[in-house]
């Protein structure tokens, strides 16, 4: 499965190591990248072990605010 998730603006590069620094240590994500300029997360994950939702409160843990969430 993938999932789209578009944040709030982005404003240092640290933070993309720290969002999937994150991500990819969870159980089920294949592989999560950090679009910088559009402040977007894409994961590919196995919907069995992690949901939409899991990514979704990493994210926000993180303290990144999520605006949307399209899963596919």
């Amino acid at each position: 499965m993938r999932t789209n998730i578009q944040t709030d603006t982005l404003t240092c590069p640290s933070c993309i190591k720290k969002i999937e620094g994150g991500l990819n240590k969870m159980d089920g994500v294949e592989a999560a990248k950090v679009l910088f300029n559009s402040s977007k997360v894409k994961v590919q994950h196995d919907e069995a072990k992690v949901d939409a939702d899991e990514i979704k409160g990493v994210i926000e843990n993180l303290g990144y605010p999520v605006l949307d969430v399209k899963s596919r």
